[in-house]
């Protein structure tokens, strides 16, 4: 049968406990028992010294039966077993047993041993070296200490003693007491011990248990649910309560790895549901990549061919310009052919025209870029603009955001991509409508914006395609569908975008894309939005 933890834990923490109780149990009856002992053999030795000294006097009398009685009235009382006076002989003179007076003690018993262990006996020693502790012919324990009865001046002076100055020891003081109360009293607290140990040991049991089983066992339990839960497929489950801890922790990293688990599954439930989808919109975001690559290539093809044409072109051209000048301004002209001469002068500045835009359409200029403000180009492009004939009846609304950050371009090339829109943009509202300029720009993305919508006539999904492509145009022959393409270069070499949305009969909306100079110096935006609809 499988152990539970909060049974291993008991019965490791009982092990641990009762080991423990034991232990201090053991040493603290046996330090109290020691105490008792020395507590015994003070009591003894102050008693031995108070007899000596209250039989002081009577001895240098030589009263020995007053010193005899004295001694007996001691040796009545409870707890003291018997009193003895032994000579330095060893003679017993004098006990309160008086059937050993008169008889002689060995000196190599356990009462001598403290003085006699040597050639020469000590005269003094110590209270632990003169007591003894041993067990009677009737079976009772008792403590003997014995004490040294020395010479002092007052009795070899005394006129009724007979000890000789020089001797240093007159006799001992055997004194004998029952330890039954000693260690009665050690038995009756080492029980108590004992008992007390138990009732501890089981209340702290019981503490212990009831605390493992709330903090530890209710916790892992329900832990242990949830995850047989899980296990069976359920990531909708959730432990509820927990406490605030290390189980806790663990509890609720368990949770947010189900709901992780939950929300990978449905993921990847969502991923297998829309695959086609995002596959489609993938192979969408492919091929207008390709577009963009295949615009950039015509692009590079077409310049190479026109910058060949047009330098062709320019050189007849221009002969044609000159000598078709000189005949319109000659005073012999004929006046009936003068009108013809002037279309002839018309055509040939237009045809000029289209070779200096081909070329260029054809050369890639490196732009000359400094910091300038995106908001002052469009305000200069504007007050060119205005003046347009395409504009009239044109309602212009600016929205400019005045926390722009400056940018990194050449601001000639930038103007001339705004004006290129802004014309293309008031040609589509013949009949007059609203231009709205918007600028603003994204930390998360790094970007610039610059936004152109008009309410023309719109651009159809087929041209829409071709906008960029070069000498295409919706404007019939008023156009030679270079400034889209040119505009299209120019924001690239800048590392930008631009990008076309229109819907007919709604309008056009053109955004210009332009990295910023420096992420980390530029100024929070006011608004965080793509201006891209």
């Amino acid at each position: 049968m499988r152990l539970k933890l909060i049974n291993k834990y008991n019965l490791v923490m009982g092990a641990v406990l009762l080991a423990t109780m034991i232990m201090y149990a053991f040493l603290n009856v046996e330090t109290l028992t020691k105490l008792f002992m020395d507590e015994a053999l003070k009591n003894v030795d102050n008693l031995s010294e108070t007899i000596i000294r209250t039989t002081h006097y009577q001895m240098l009398e030589d009263d020995r039966q007053r010193v005899y009685q004295m001694i007996e009235e001691v040796g009545s009382q409870k707890g003291i077993n018997r009193i003895r006076l032994l000579d330095k002989e060893g003679t017993i003179n004098y006990s309160t047993h008086k059937e050993e007076i008169g008889t002689c003690v060995d000196r190599n018993s356990e009462g001598c041993s403290g003085c006699h262990f040597g050639e020469t006996p000590r005269v003094h020693a110590s209270s632990m070296d003169r007591s003894r502790s041993f067990v009677n012919r009737e079976g009772i324990e008792l403590l003997g200490v014995t004490k040294e009865i020395l010479n002092k001046e007052s009795c070899s002076t005394a006129k009724c003693h007979f000890h000789a100055p020089e001797a240093q020891l007159l006799g001992i003081l055997d004194v004998q007491v029952d330890l039954s109360s000693v260690r009665a009293t050690a038995t009756a607290y080492r029980n108590n011990i004992i008992v007390f140990t138990l009732v501890l040991l089981l209340i702290l049991g019981t503490c212990l248990s009831l605390l493992t089983h709330q903090l530890i066992n209710v916790p892992v339990n329900n832990l242990l649910e949830q995850t047989q839960k899980v296990a069976r497929g359920d990531l909708t489950t959730r432990v509820e309560t927990y406490p605030r801890d290390e189980l806790g922790e663990l509890t609720e990293a368990f949770n947010n790895m189900t709901a992780n688990l939950k929300k990978a599954q449905d993921e990847s439930r969502d991923w297998a549901n829309t695959l086609e989808a995002k596959v489609q919109e993938r192979t969408e975001k492919i091929q207008r990549m390709q577009s963009k690559l295949l615009r950039s290539e015509k692009l590079a093809s077409i310049g190479e061919l026109v910058a060949g044409i047009a330098h062709e072109i320019n050189n007849p051209l221009t002969g044609v310009l000159m000598f078709a000048t000189m005949i319109e301004e000659d005073p012999r002209l004929d006046p009936a052919i003068k009108k013809d001469l002037e279309t002839i002068v018309h055509e040939t500045h237009r045809c000029a025209k289209i070779v200096r835009e081909l070329l260029d359409f054809s050369r890639e200029s490196v732009p000359q870029k400094k910091m300038e403000s995106v908001n002052h180009i469009l305000d200069k492009t504007m007050a060119l603009v205005e003046h347009h004939t395409s504009c009239h009846n044109i309602c212009i609304k600016k929205e400019y955001n005045e926390s722009l950050p400056p940018v990194l371009i050449d601001p000639s090339q930038i103007e001339q991509v705004f004006m290129n829109v802004l014309i293309n943009a008031s040609q589509a509202m013949p009949s007059g409508g609203q231009l709205t300029i918007q600028t603003d720009f994204s930390a998360q993305d790094n970007y610039l914006y610059v936004k152109i919508t008009d309410t023309g006539c719109g651009i159809s999904e087929d041209n829409l395609q071709k906008i960029f492509d070069p000498f295409f145009s919706t404007k019939g022959a008023k156009g030679t569908g270079l400034g889209l393409s040119v505009s299209y270069g120019i924001i690239e070499n800048h590392g930008g975008q631009i990008e076309v949305t229109s819907r007919q009969g709604e309008g056009t909306s053109f955004t210009i894309r332009l990295p910023l100079a420096d992420q980390k110096a530029k100024p929070k935006s006011a608004q965080e939005e793509v201006l891209v609809s």
